[in-house]
């Protein structure tokens, strides 16, 4: 059976925080060569964040996979055993995010009716709201649904 260890995953987010930092000394050294901060990014910045934003994603998609399928994947069904501490874990999520819901809707309201529009702002709470819809379906498929795992004889004959 193949083996669903966080080491590479790990090294990923090292190397994401490493790449992410290079770009932020690449604009310190920039701005200390012109004797101001630009308002526009250089090429290398923008370079070493979509290395590091992809080598982010790789890392995250592993840990998250690692910890709802485990180190060895099993063959069979395996049902969720009933506990009280992921639903209490999803029910607090729900409520957070109903209040980032309500609170973005407030936040579209606002800027509708003075014309000032933190976009930033509205980017955080999305945000937000989608990493909590991401923990609730995490939840869900890690404590309450069922998992079926199919193998199948290993073939090695050609061609593939």
């Amino acid at each position: 059976m193949y083996r669903n260890d966080p080491i590479i995953p790990t090294f990923s987010l090292i190397l994401a925080l490493g790449l992410f930092y290079m770009a932020y000394l690449d604009g310190i050294h920039i701005a200390r060569l012109l004797g101001h901060a630009p308002k526009e990014l250089s090429v290398g910045q923008i370079g070493l964040m979509a290395f590091g934003a992809a080598f982010l994603l790789y890392g995250l998609m592993g840990l998250v996979s690692y910890w709802l399928e485990g180190i060895e994947l099993r063959p069979g069904r395996h049902f969720p055993t009933p506990a009280t501490a992921p639903v209490a874990a999803g029910m607090v999520l729900v409520l957070l995010l109903t209040a980032l819901s309500g609170s973005f809707v407030r936040l579209i309201i606002y800027s509708a009716q003075t014309g000032h529009n933190p976009t930033w702002l509205q980017g955080l709470i999305f945000g937000s709201i989608s990493l909590v819809v991401a923990a609730l379906f995490g939840i869900y498929k890690k404590f309450f649904s069922r998992e079926e795992a199919i193998t199948e004889e290993e073939k090695s004959e050609f061609p593939w």
